[in-house]
């Protein structure tokens, strides 16, 4: 059908050249219908200079490093609950402590994840949607059926590696468990952020403020939980001041922070026993696993988390750039929590009772109330980073349908990636104060916050080995050294987290659950309204005999249809026909299309094409990137109406030209309306009870509670007129 279409316009494009005499340009219609992979090539075109690296540097500080900086406050306490037994001992969980950020935060997250960034912007829907354009593994069919190959493969020579990038790719195109395992995959991902972002809080802030028993030792743990408590609302009503300015109050605390502890791991380490750094010699690890035996893979589970936040390096490098998280991490942030690891090793190998508040009892008596405010101060920040990431997390899975519509607000002018999501905020806070109210101390949060942070590492890895095969063309060698080392690491550190489920670990797999309830099914009622619109889509014999029937009165002025479908119009254009018999002089089909990119440039927003030859009836589809911010209706209308012409100009013979230009103009003068369909989608006769409920009941009444398509829209409500229709899918 769709090919049948196009030799129809191609043969009326023919007709309409011989009657002008000249020849008429075909790039904006073939660019039409290669839109889906029209802007795959795009690179930022804001270029960060030096000084702009160094100050954003400066900036991700305070946001970006909260989480790993402060991991030291609860580590050792994660790992020795009862008290060191021995030196030995020590010594082991400090190498495994160095080997663990070393080769999981700085040479996996720094120097090889950051690269796997979708045009600047990282999380587990970058990566997704980075296979997205290599491979046709999305489950909504927005590419036209006339979409060209565009997969660099083909353009390789035939080499070893392409040939296995072009069998993978078949082997995901032509696999429906495939598609939607890679999407359950990311919706888990996503949930697992989520979780960080909420048991990031909690066990920060509670490790920091329980450092007052030292200076208080009879103070409850009750006490500290509403201290905290009180702490957490706090540090979530400042999120509306946006990632900038937050970033830049946070950091010098941050920087001084780091300072500190850095400062006092050399001085422990000076003092106490200079010796520990035999850790570096990894065989103190072999013997630990030999000696300890099924214990010594139980303490992995908190040995994992010194690599907390980890997953925030690549998660918020859209507030950022690659460049200044690479500079800061390896500048500053890894050898400062390396150095206090290592004097709170050197403490414990002398005291090995006091592991269970190794950090407090390792300071110095007359630092103590300057490191315990700092400490405070800095649980409250390390809070930011998984904060920060769910907010760009939930934008990018909202641009493409896979949440529920809610409001994101851009906070920063000069970098696009920075947002603030008021409803998210809301809900984990909420979700903080009930966790820490719930289970008042860090080792039982501690469980838990273990298995988000590594379920996010190993689905991380199984994208990143994708992007890999696909888009970087890595030698199989090298992805087989990445398996065998970085992925059988992160695979241990699950299995031992995982062995805490029942004290706590079920946390964060409950709150996956919830998520990825609602994201599944917030995107399956999605994709249902979609495809009932692509089956009953109007063809082009019944909107020539809509536009040709006398009774349908033709009114003054421009409006806007709004369809999701970019394959045709949609059925509720009839049904709005049929209820207001008539049609504005000019009528444009508008679809507003999220692409798998992260930005699309502004002359590239607009595609159009005209519905019927000799009328003033076009398709337009409007395509955004997950990180592009929704133009106001004003501007919108401006660059709506400039490029229409652009595309009549090109598309028309001289005298017709003149002609639809003059009537664009009046019909602009008489001003915009806009018309939407309202569907509301039910559940077909002799649906299963299971897609009743799906459907029937929580798609719809999501849908009620979110925000409407006009406001996501921003639709001003005078000039917008809509259409109810129900959809039997």
């Amino acid at each position: 059908m769709a090919g049948l279409e196009e030799e129809r316009l191609s043969i009326e494009e023919q007709q309409k050249q011989e009657q002008c005499g000249r020849g008429t340009s075909l790039t904006k219609q073939r660019s039409f219908d290669l839109e889906a992979d029209g802007v795959t090539t795009y690179t930022d075109r804001h270029k960060k200079d030096w000084r702009t690296i160094l100050k954003l540097a400066f900036q991700c500080i305070g946001v970006v490093y909260g989480d790993l900086g402060t991991s030291p406050l609860y580590v050792l306490p994660g790992i020795f609950p009862d008290g060191a037994e021995n030196k030995e001992d020590v010594l082991a969980v400090l190498s495994l402590i160095i080997y663990s950020i070393i080769i999981i935060s700085l040479i996996k997250y720094v120097f090889i994840v950051l690269s796997a960034n979708d045009n600047g912007d990282g999380g587990t829907f970058a990566l997704y949607t980075l296979i997205c354009r290599h491979a046709k593994v999305s489950l909504i069919p927005t590419q036209q059926a006339e979409d060209k190959e565009v997969s660099t493969y083909k353009l390789d020579l035939p080499k070893h590696s392409t040939k296995m990038a072009s069998a993978l790719k078949t082997s995901l195109e032509s696999s429906l468990i495939i598609k939607y395992s890679l999407l359950f995959t990311t919706m888990v991902g996503v949930s697992m952020v989520l979780g960080d972002g909420i048991l990031t809080p909690c066990i920060s802030v509670l490790s920091a403020v329980g450092g007052i028993k030292e200076a208080v030792p009879n103070l409850s743990e009750d006490v500290i939980m509403w201290i905290s408590v009180v702490i957490l609302i706090l540090l979530f009503q400042v999120q509306r001041f946006g990632t900038h300015k937050v970033g830049y109050s946070f950091a010098p605390i941050l920087v001084l922070w780091f300072a500190f502890i850095a400062s006092i791991g050399l001085f422990n380490f000076i003092k106490h026993d200079p010796g520990v750094i035999k850790a570096v010699n990894p065989w103190h690890i072999v013997k630990y696993f030999q000696r300890k035996k099924k214990n010594a893979w139980i303490s992995l589970g908190g040995v994992v988390l010194c690599l907390t936040g980890s997953e925030a390096l690549f998660a918020d490098l859209g507030h950022f750039h690659i460049h200044s998280i690479r500079l800061s991490s390896c500048a500053l942030i890894v050898p400062s929590v390396l150095l206090a690891y290592m004097g709170q090793c050197s403490y414990l190998s002398k005291n090995t009772e006091d592991a269970a508040n190794s950090f407090y009892k390792s300071i110095p008596k007359a630092l103590y109330w300057p490191q315990f405010v700092l400490a405070v101060l800095a649980s409250i920040i390390a809070s930011q980073s998984l904060i920060s990431a769910s907010f760009s997390i939930i934008q990018q899975s909202v641009a493409l349908g896979c949440f529920p519509r809610v409001k994101v607000v851009h906070t920063s002018s000069e970098h696009e990636g920075q947002v603030y999501v008021p409803e998210i905020n809301t809900l984990l806070m909420l979700a903080c104060v009930g966790v820490t109210l719930g289970f008042k101390n860090t080792l039982t949060i501690g469980n838990a916050y273990g298995i988000a942070v590594t379920f996010c590492f190993v689905i991380t890895s199984s994208f990143l080995v994708l992007v890999m095969v696909m888009v970087w063309k890595t030698n199989i060698i090298l992805i087989i050294i990445y398996v065998l080392t970085i992925g059988f690491i992160e695979m241990l550190f699950l299995s031992s987290t995982l062995y805490k489920f029942a004290d706590g670990g079920y946390i964060p797999l409950l709150f996956a659950f919830i998520i990825v309830s609602i994201m599944f099914i917030w995107n399956y009622g999605y994709r249902k309204k979609y495809m009932y619109e692509l089956k009953n889509k109007v063809p082009i014999e019944t909107l020539t005999a809509i536009v040709s029937n006398e009774r349908i009165c033709r009114v003054e002025g421009l409006a806007l249809f709004y369809t999701r479908l970019v394959h045709g119009i949609s059925p509720t254009f009839t049904h709005y026909v049929s209820t207001v018999p008539a049609l504005h002089e000019v009528l444009i089909f508008v679809s507003i299309k999220s692409l798998p990119v992260s930005k699309v440039p502004a002359e590239e927003r607009f595609l159009f094409q005209r519905v019927k030859p000799g009328e003033l009836i076009f398709r337009c589809i409007v395509r955004y990137g997950y990180k592009d911010q929704r133009m106001d209706h004003k501007t919108f209308q401006e660059m709506l109406a400039d490029q229409l012409k652009a595309f009549i100009e090109e598309d028309n013979c001289e005298e017709d030209r003149q002609r639809e230009l003059a009537l664009v103009d009046n019909a602009l003068e008489d001003g915009f309306v806009y018309l939407m369909g309202e569907g509301e989608v039910m559940a077909a006769n002799g649906s299963s009870w299971v897609k009743k409920l799906v459907v029937n009941h929580l798609y719809n009444w999501l849908s009620r509670c979110v925000r409407q398509p006009d406001e996501v829209f921003l639709i001003p409500h005078k000039q917008l007129l809509k259409v109810g229709m129900t959809y039997d899918v």
